[in-house]
């Protein structure tokens, strides 16, 4: 039987497989089949058995592998990212390398999607002899979807706050009692459900549930990225419209907001409502969710524990989102349309301006390395998580002192 048989084949069947996915994901290549026959190609690489310690100043984290081929696809700037390749062991099957430039000062990974995917990967990243982190700063950066009451689709965001929607009581509402208007979401330990005004903090925590960032790195990533010629298309313009409110309707900008993890890749104004409620109650009153996506507090966790062991700085953190879709829908459109079969046209440029914007942050590490980053850019204010694990010179806002360890 002929190779170029047996290869149309094989094309043929991603093609279908590709096709009976929702609208919403068509192209972004996380069906097993495109990720495993890309992940062949990739094994032809040249890996490099390095007898000396990589020391990166920057690790780009990406969770699929949309979000990683657009670092390695970047034929102007020409970052190399794939100079130096190597196996780790306890990475993903489908994403087993790290990819890192010919003089190691950029490095890239890609964990897998979800949140256990996740901290597997950069859990085996920290452990790995491979890498020397201790002064390392990590970028993560993937696609997400939007809240449209302060984003809309091809935009970068920058987040302080990452909050874990799904560590929470969920009821199915048609068991709840007819007259209640709940979600079926309750705060673990709570007795009323997500509610803006912090009725019920919850009593049960594990300690994910938030994360705090360096909000001086932030501040500095944001400029940074701000400088950034955005990407964008007449079909994400055209389908943005249908909100008929800013800013969804508006081109895609750069914006400082925060991070929803969930496992469930949920869709819907009233879940929208209810997990914005939790981010008002995890922060304090402080954050605004704009985006949401299925693996940052994970990826959190491994990174703070990895502090807590001296393998990594947890103020080194850029937490950077790029919004592919909407997650409810416009006026009129009935939610699981919009979920399942309308086309946003908005994954195209999220993934453009992940390299758009992710550029200037590397270009200018590159530049004030010396005298800027390799110091650290200090916070001043809290980070870490909701135990005040880390301590710290500054006081915690988030959780409450019933729950710290420190």
């Amino acid at each position: 039987m002929h190779l170029s048989y047996l290869l149309s084949v094989a094309l043929a069947a991603t093609s279908l497989v590709e096709a009976a996915l929702p609208a919403r994901l068509r192209g972004r290549g996380s069906s097993t089949a495109s990720m495993a026959a890309k992940r062949r190609s990739v094994g032809n690489l040249k890996r490099r058995e390095v007898k000396e310690v990589v020391s990166p100043k920057l690790f780009i984290i990406s969770m699929f592998d949309s979000e990683a081929d657009v670092w390695y696809d970047d034929v102007q700037n020409q970052l190399g990212l794939l100079d130096q390749n190597f196996t780790i062991p306890g990475f993903s099957p489908l994403f087993p390398d790290a990819h890192c430039t010919s003089s190691g000062d950029v490095c890239q990974l890609t964990t897998g999607e979800g949140e256990i995917n996740a901290a597997s990967t950069v859990t085996a990243l920290l452990l790995s002899p491979q890498f020397n982190l201790t002064s390392t700063y990590f970028l993560i950066t993937g696609i997400a979807g939007g809240n449209p009451h302060l984003i809309t689709t091809g935009s970068v965001t920058f987040a302080r706050y990452a909050i874990q929607f799904d560590l929470q009581y969920e009821f199915d509402p048609r068991q709840m009692p007819a007259n209640l208007s709940w979600t079926g979401y309750v705060p673990q330990g709570g007795s009323y459900p997500d509610m803006p005004d912090g009725i019920d903090y919850p009593t049960e925590v594990y300690g994910t549930e938030i994360f705090e960032l360096n909000v001086n790195l932030l501040e500095r990533a944001y400029y940074i990225a701000s400088l950034a010629t955005l990407n964008d298309t007449d079909g994400a313009a055209k389908y943005r419209a249908t909100y008929g409110y800013a800013p969804a309707n508006q081109p895609p900008s750069v914006v400082k907001c925060d991070s929803g993890t969930a496992n469930q890749y949920w869709s819907g104004s009233t879940l929208g409502e209810a997990f914005q409620n939790y981010t008002l109650l995890m922060t304090n009153g402080t954050g605004n969710y704009c985006a949401t996506q299925q693996e940052d507090n994970a990826t959190l966790e491994a990174l703070l524990r990895g502090t807590l062991s001296g393998l990594v700085d947890f103020s080194r953190i850029i937490l950077m989102r790029t919004i592919s879709d909407f997650d409810r829908a416009p006026p009129g459109e009935a939610e699981m349309f919009h979920l399942l079969d309308a086309d946003q046209e908005g994954f195209e440029p999220s993934i453009m301006n992940i390299y758009q914007a992710g550029i200037e942050i590397v270009k200018d590490m590159r530049m004030y390395w010396t005298g800027t980053y390799d110091k650290g850019l200090k916070p001043g204010n809290y980070i870490g998580d909701a135990f005040n694990s880390l301590g710290g010179e500054v006081a915690p806002d988030i959780g409450t002192e019933a729950i710290y360890i420190n």
